[in-house]
């Protein structure tokens, strides 16, 4: 087994802006004539199939110290007791490792993550119950909301005159296995760049191949495979004696900008005039796409990103009546207008809803 240490990192020069802290990061509600507000209004409206009564016990993606899903979480609590009066709430966010766990030693009943379930998370549920949890998708990342599940975006130098590329190639470029096509990529010829750039190495830059980022490209990008290419240059938030976080995508992003033949996995968050952003296409036949709203919400663009909700269901039973009908309201136009009123992460499609809809009929 071949195990990858983290390239070495200078200590950086402090060239950029600090991002704001996560409190002073306010909910940020859509415009009423925004892409979202518009898609969420020909949603259907909630109607409660039973008059439902009970605690429900709310574990995952929060902080004691920072409000990361508590307003949106307020909001949705608040709005179904509108229907449901006799329903309390357990407010119990300590963090996503802590929401499926929650599930199977039964303190919690949703649990509502900051990310995908990891697939070490679905192994343990399976240990103690012997079957798979139920995931229910309730919102879209956002674009670039730092901590609300931003997109993974793929960079080059200004310069650089290369404007797309496909999964396949970036699983060749950032991946050792090549799980998507026949074989890596470690020039930019190879990806079809001549003169100057014909020869030059490709300068891989990334997250820290153990952080949850990194986990999400391993599945979703590398095809399950844990082999990186050894020449990925890795970094992780850094603390400032002020106190303050320079952050890992602001890192990567600034050391891109000084190198011509770099390639980056970040966020436009952090982006400046010396880099650009690739459009990503599911294959060479294209379409490709930037990460948009639209494109995000639509899937469209390939690494677009969803929060699940995650509930403990045996399979052939039913689901609990007041999970079904929280579930329900959190898929309708009011549970998904709590979304675009918090503004941070975007709603979902239409066609996803009714999804996730038919896995809690």
């Amino acid at each position: 087994m071949l195990f990858l240490l983290p390239h070495p990192v200078a200590a950086p020069s402090l060239k950029f802006t600090p991002p704001p802290t996560l409190e002073s990061i306010p909910p940020q509600p859509a415009a009423r004539d925004s892409y979202e507000a518009r898609l969420v209004a020909t949603m259907s409206p909630y109607a409660p199939q039973t008059r439902v009564t009970g605690t429900i016990r709310l574990w995952g993606h929060g902080n004691r110290k920072l409000p990361w899903m508590r307003h949106l979480v307020m909001l949705w609590q608040e709005g179904f007791r509108k229907f449901h009066p006799g329903v309390t709430f357990d407010y119990q966010m300590h963090g996503t490792s802590s929401g499926v766990p929650s599930l199977f030693n039964g303190t919690g009943d949703v649990a509502i993550l900051g990310e995908e379930i990891l697939p070490e998370a679905v192994r343990a549920f399976e240990h103690v119950k012997h079957y798979p949890p139920l995931g229910i998708e309730i919102v879209t990342g956002s674009v670039d909301v730092r901590n609300f599940d931003y997109a993974q975006q793929f960079f080059v130098h200004k310069d650089n005159p290369l404007a797309q590329m496909t999964l396949q190639q970036l699983d060749a470029v950032f991946g050792a296995e090549h799980r998507r096509g026949p074989k890596n990529i470690r020039s930019w010829g190879e990806l079809g760049l001549t003169g100057e750039w014909a020869d030059k190495p490709i300068h891989p830059y990334g997250w820290a191949i153990d952080d949850s980022f990194g986990a999400y490209l391993q599945e979703y990008l590398l095809g399950g495979s844990h082999r990186w290419n050894c020449a990925l240059r890795e970094y992780v938030h850094q603390s400032q004696p002020d106190g303050r976080i320079y952050d890992h995508g602001q890192q990567i992003l600034d050391a891109l900008a000084d190198d011509r033949y770099g390639i980056a996995v970040s966020n436009i968050r952090y982006a400046g005039p010396e880099v650009k952003a690739l459009a990503i296409g599911a294959t060479s036949a294209g379409p490709f796409y930037q990460a948009t709203k639209q494109a995000l919400v639509e899937h469209r663009y390939p690494l677009a990103r969803t929060i699940p909700a995650i509930i403990d269901r045996a399979p052939g039973m039913p689901v609990d009546p007041k999970l079904k009908e929280f579930l329900r309201y959190l898929l309708s136009r009011d549970g998904q207008e709590m979304v675009i009123r918090d503004g941070r992460y975007l709603p979902l499609s239409p066609g996803l809803i009714a999804e996730q809809l038919r896995k809690i009929e």
